[in-house]
């Protein structure tokens, strides 16, 4: 089975949290030992959202339940390589006059 691509443009306030995943020791003189923890020590966490017509918001919708917070997906994130993604939560918002919000967490995955 082919890994789809999720190829909407969230709007300009994309935000990423990026994370390293280490292991530290201090010791009694100050000292304290850093180092990797694993193989993937840094992941990446992007709060998105995403703005427009019901048809347009169904769309993304649709393909995020279709993926049910488990599969994974490639995305693109801003000033990154393509990579893989899963979404376990997301928020609809109705703004009116057949206008919709989604807000949504991507979290790197590292197999599909």
């Amino acid at each position: 089975m082919a890994i789809e691509v999720f190829t909407w443009c969230p709007r300009i306030n994309a935000e990423a949290d990026i994370k390293f995943n280490t292991r530290k020791v201090q010791f009694g003189d100050g000292y304290t030992q850093v180092a990797g923890n694993g193989l993937n020590t840094r992941s990446q966490e992007w709060s998105l959202s995403f703005t427009g017509t019901e048809a347009y918001i169904k769309a993304i919708k649709d393909f995020l339940d279709a993926h049910e917070g488990t599969k994974a997906f490639q995305w693109q994130p801003p000033l990154e390589d393509i990579g893989l993604f899963r979404c376990d939560t997301y928020k609809t918002t109705p703004l009116g006059n057949k206008k919709y919000n989604l807000d949504a967490t991507f979290e790197q995955a590292f197999k599909p």
